[in-house]
Order: C-alpha cells, then sequence, then structure tokens
C-alpha cells in the first residue's frame, strides 16, 4: 500500500512537470559556462598524417585544408567543475571550381571528439579547449 502512494506521488509529479523543462539545452544556457573568443582546434590531414593545431577567433573563418571553419560560440567549464569544453562550429568544403558544400553545423565537445565528428574521407577536426586570447606568435618561454 505504501509503495503504491509513492509511484502514485512519482507519476503525479511527472503528470505535472512543465513541458517545456524537458527541452534540451545547449551549453551555455545554464548558469557554469564561460564565453571565450577563442576556440583551439586540431585537425589531421589523412594523406600525409599530419595534425595541425591553430586558432580560430569566434565569427572568423579559418581554412584548414580545403575546409573552412567558422566557430560561432566557444565556452568553456570554470575550473571548479567537470571540465569540459564545448564550441558551436560551421565547417564548408570549398574544392576548386566546384560550389561551397556544407559539411557540418553543430555542438562539438573538447572530451568527446568522436560524439559530433566531421565526416570527411582526407581531414578530420576537433575542438581541444576554448581560450580568452589568441596566443598566436607568442614565445611560452625565455629565449
Amino acid at each position: 500500500m505504501r509503495l503504491s502512494k509513492i509511484v502514485l506521488l512519482w507519476v503525479a509529479g511527472f503528470l505535472i512537470t512543465p513541458v517545456g523543462s524537458a527541452v534540451a539545452q545547449t551549453p551555455g544556457s545554464e548558469l557554469g559556462w564561460i564565453e571565450l573568443p577563442v576556440a583551439v582546434m586540431q585537425g589531421l590531414d589523412k594523406i600525409t598524417a599530419r595534425i595541425s593545431t591553430f586558432e580560430a577567433p569566434v565569427g572568423s573563418t579559418v581554412t584548414f585544408g580545403t575546409l573552412s571553419i567558422t566557430p560561432r560560440a566557444c565556452r568553456k567549464r570554470p575550473p571548479t567543475e567537470t571540465p569540459e569544453n564545448a564550441g558551436f562550429f560551421e565547417i564548408d568544403e570549398q574544392k576548386p571550381d566546384e560550389e561551397e558544400i556544407r559539411l557540418f553545423t553543430g555542438w562539438m565537445f573538447a572530451s568527446s571528439p568522436a560524439l559530433n565528428a566531421v565526416e570527411h574521407p582526407v581531414y578530420d577536426v576537433w575542438l581541444l579547449d576554448c581560450r580568452s586570447a589568441s596566443t598566436n606568435g607568442q614565445s611560452s618561454g625565455a629565449e
């Protein structure tokens, strides 16, 4: 009898829950994400087996091989929480003498690169980190 009351209360609570709270949220729509202006990415050229690390400022387009990569958002969890970086990207391919083709639009997570992967026969790209400023051309140590 007591178990049936608990189950009944649980079902009642489930049924009264507003539908809007069940909608999936994007990273950053909840408190705790920090917006940062630079996405640090890595790309693999499967033909030459070379891995390149590059930075892409949010809102601008960078090129990796025939791919044009445009980060629209880059977010990071604060140091007091579980480490995670997430970025929203638009990735297009521009082959010579052909129209540009959209290959990928969506969120990438640094902790799970295969979750939303770019499917391309020659290139793989993934998010490494989100930073507050570009470090291109800066030295990290004494010379």
